[in-house]
């Protein structure tokens, strides 16, 4: 979109968290130069604001962007609340819109820990014997399929076709292997989704390094926002040959992209019941993994963590269950290295407070907590005070990333600010609401931990019509964003600059 010649003055803007009348900024070569009432424009162009209101830019934390635009092309099972009533989606869109011969139906979104019936190939089989059916969960940790699609997967002598963690990552790094062409244009739209609710940067954790891929997608034009993409352990040995260092810019791509965390995956997930936790699930005392999965141990863990450090790559590491939290911790102590602890779900009490003492993150998601509340009601009985336990850890004085891991949740970072608020969805009564945090809080979660703009500050910034510390739930979910600046240029605007642009 547009990006001014000698710069753009935004008059009447009312920042946001500081008080007093609206100010003008001036904007020059991506960064506001200026702040104050009555600056002249000089060779800059005029965008009256209208007191609209102005914060810093949106960040993710935490996003699979790949799997985020491939899931916005897939039948959605969201709604399902049993394995027949998915059974059914599957059988509708076979019906309506079979996919060609040959290629596979995929949903997404599925949650079957509450189900009353198990998922399992029969019903799948039932419905669609001819076509391989392949449903991936919304935690992404599970993927259900048909017959057929267990032989084409080589699972053919799987007994339920409930395939976890990382058979079930292998199947989707399968059936995400699309044409570039295709994959970036569906990204492309996602970039500009996310710029429509004031996103101006992501944290991208997809599972395949996609550096490159980044710097491709700028050149042909995706350049609605900032990317710090992110690297597992299979390809650590590359980005280290490659002498790329956290924070370092990707050539070629207007320092849009950034190499950004070390990922590692230390346990699983709360609804497929393998997040690894201090204390077995209901029912499965004396099961083999009755606690969850760990799937890496303490000293290869701090093996990773010392190489990706040392190499300058900043770690993050995926913990949800409090065992899985409380065995990260112990890494990152005994390395001495800084970094984020991704999801955070269930925390010991004795750990809150080490957040904060070891300089770690926590990147966490909101949206899950609503998502997954009457999940941890049943499967950690008893512990739900500390899960999702956001106002714990910014008492404790940890420093907090909000994001949606999406496709999990949706990319929408007022979203996750509203869940972050008020702890509801749905008309509900709040869940555990001593674990609410302030306003303030969230948006400075959401934006990359800038609190205001002023001159110096680079001009990422969003324009709201409403205040976002004074809003509720209601009108966080559906916020009106006016606009989106990256970098000086807008991504995107409903504003009239016809009327409001003078010469």
């Amino acid at each position: 979109m547009n990006s001014y010649v000698g710069g753009v003055l935004l008059r009447s803007a009312r920042l946001v968290g500081t008080p007093g009348e609206p100010v003008d900024l001036l904007v020059e070569d991506g960064i506001i130069t200026a702040a104050g009432q009555g600056l002249e424009p000089g060779a800059a162009r005029t965008v009256d604001l209208g007191g609209r209101w102005v914060s810093p830019g949106l960040w993710d934390s935490h996003v699979h962007m790949g799997q985020w635009a491939l899931m916005r092309q897939r039948l959605d099972l969201s709604s399902a609340t049993s394995a027949a009533g998915a059974a059914a989606l599957v059988a509708g869109r076979l019906r309506s819109t079979p996919p060609a011969a040959g290629q596979p139906l995929i949903g997404y979104g599925f949650q079957d820990g509450l189900w009353p019936d198990a998922p399992t190939q029969e019903p799948l089989d039932a419905v669609g014997a001819d076509v391989p059916v392949v449903l991936v969960s919304k935690d992404l940790h599970a993927a259900w399929l048909n017959t057929r699609a267990l032989a084409l997967h080589g699972h053919a002598d799987h007994p339920t076709g409930l395939l976890r963690e990382q058979a079930a990552f292998d199947v989707n790094a399968r059936i995400s292997s699309v044409p570039d062409e295709h994959l970036d244009g569906w990204v492309g739209e996602a970039v500009d989704a996310a710029a429509a609710r004031g996103v101006v940067g992501i944290v991208d954790l997809e599972m395949t390094l996609s550096l490159d891929r980044w710097a491709h997608r700028v050149a042909g034009g995706i350049r609605g926002m900032r990317v710090r993409a992110g690297v597992y352990p299979h390809d650590l040995d590359a980005v280290i040959a490659r002498g790329l260092r956290t924070g370092d810019v990707i050539g070629g791509t207007e320092g849009l992209v950034t190499m950004g965390p070390f990922k590692i995956i230390t346990d699983g997930s709360l609804n497929t019941r393998t997040a690894y936790c201090h204390a077995p699930y209901p029912g499965l005392d004396d099961a083999p993994e009755g606690r969850g999965i760990c799937t890496v141990d303490r000293g290869r863990l701090i093996d990773y963590l010392r190489r990706a450090s040392t190499a300058g790559l900043v770690p993050a590491v995926h913990a949800i269950g409090d065992a899985a939290n409380t065995l990260a911790l112990d890494a990152f102590e005994e390395v001495g290295c800084g970094g984020s602890i991704e999801h955070a779900q269930l925390v010991d009490e004795a750990d809150f407070g080490r957040f904060a003492r070891l300089g770690i993150t926590a990147s966490v998601q909101p949206e899950h907590a609503m998502d997954d509340r009457d999940v941890a009601d049943r499967y950690w009985p008893g512990r739900t005070h500390r899960a999702f336990a956001f106002g714990s850890l910014v008492e404790a004085g940890a420093e907090v990333r909000l994001g949606s891991d999406a496709p999990v949740a949706q990319l929408d970072p007022w979203v996750s600010m509203a869940a972050a608020v008020s702890r509801a969805r749905d008309g509900r009564s709040p869940w555990h609401p001593e674990q609410r945090v302030l306003a303030s809080v969230a948006l400075a979660a959401s934006t990359d931990g800038r609190t205001m703009l002023r001159p110096g500050s680079v001009a990422d910034l969003v324009v709201t019509e409403l205040d976002p510390l004074r809003a509720d739930d209601h009108q966080l979910r559906n916020f009106a964003v006016s606009a989106t600046m990256l970098g000086g240029r807008w991504t995107h605007s409903t504003l009239d600059e016809d009327a409001t642009v003078q010469g």
